[in-house]
């Protein structure tokens, strides 16, 4: 699938590694997570971002200020009304992958499958969920080298049309080592 025009509307990287406490701190607090999925789509304001979550212009500017310290949003581009400077803010990059990191900062990480299996809730009542679960016995290597894959998918995803009459889609992805029956080997 293609599209027409670069989404965001904004020049960014593809993927930013991200180890610091603060990032970390930043880009897993739920809110600052809706913040920064809204800024895949463009290139916005505190006032249009405080719109879209319904919450005060004062709120969002303290988390889209904790974002910008945290090396996650930039200022692309700003123009004059009445005088004041308005500012416009989009993401570094398109992803934040979780690079090395201290066992103390993996409590900084919250699982959030169980939310993202509640806000698919409805979908499944209404029978409109696709979702599907496999295994493999593979290697780490092999198993992030497929993530990789994974995230070129989801990228893709991403870069869909979002300014069209459709309802939003959400892509959940997850890929985790566990114990699973396997049959024996077959006897010859």
């Amino acid at each position: 699938m293609s599209t027409s025009q670069q989404v965001p509307d904004y020049e960014l990287d593809d993927v930013r590694i991200v180890t610091s406490t603060q990032e970390l701190k930043a880009m897993f607090d739920s809110f600052r997570g809706t913040l920064l999925e809204l800024l895949l789509e463009r290139a916005a304001s505190v006032q249009e971002l405080a719109s879209a979550v319904k919450r005060p212009k004062s709120t969002v500017a303290y988390h889209v200020d904790l974002l910008t310290d945290a090396g996650m949003l930039k200022v692309v581009r700003t123009r004059t009304i009445r005088g004041q400077e308005e500012r416009f803010y989009g993401r570094t990059a398109r992803v934040f992958y979780v690079g090395q990191i201290t066992p103390e900062q993996t409590e900084l990480i919250p699982n959030r499958m169980a939310e993202w299996a509640a806000e698919a809730a409805p979908a499944h009542i209404d029978d409109n969920l696709r979702a599907i679960k496999r295994y493999a016995w593979i290697d780490d290597a092999d198993a992030e080298e497929f993530y990789r894959r994974v995230l070129d998918l989801v990228n893709e995803f991403a870069q869909l049309p979002r300014r069209n009459p459709g309802k939003a889609h959400a892509f959940m992805v997850a890929l985790y080592p566990t114990e699973h029956p396997r049959l024996p080997e077959p006897q010859n």
